[in-house]
């Protein structure tokens, strides 16, 4: 089962996470970074791995979009 203190660590590990990571590392490298991070964190069942797995590659552009608005916004907006 994957808990709300699950899904808070996750996005802390996506905030965390450098920008040129999240939006340089393909699709199945990227899932794993985060499911890798996450994991050194708490420990995490084998059904709440398939789910987090699963939850993260739903949210792979929602995770790309805001690691793209973090570096506009770290750059003052300019590409």
């Amino acid at each position: 089962m994957v808990t709300a203190k699950m899904m808070q660590q996750l996005w802390a590990v996506i905030e965390s996470t450098q920008v040129n990571t999240l939006l340089h590392f393909d699709d199945a490298a990227l899932v794993q970074l985060l499911l890798q991070q996450l994991k050194a964190k708490q420990v995490i069942d084998a059904q709440a791995d398939s789910s987090l797995n699963t939850y993260i590659k739903s949210k792979l552009p929602l995770i790309r979009d805001t690691a793209e608005g973090r570096l506009s916004f770290g750059q003052g907006g300019n590409h």
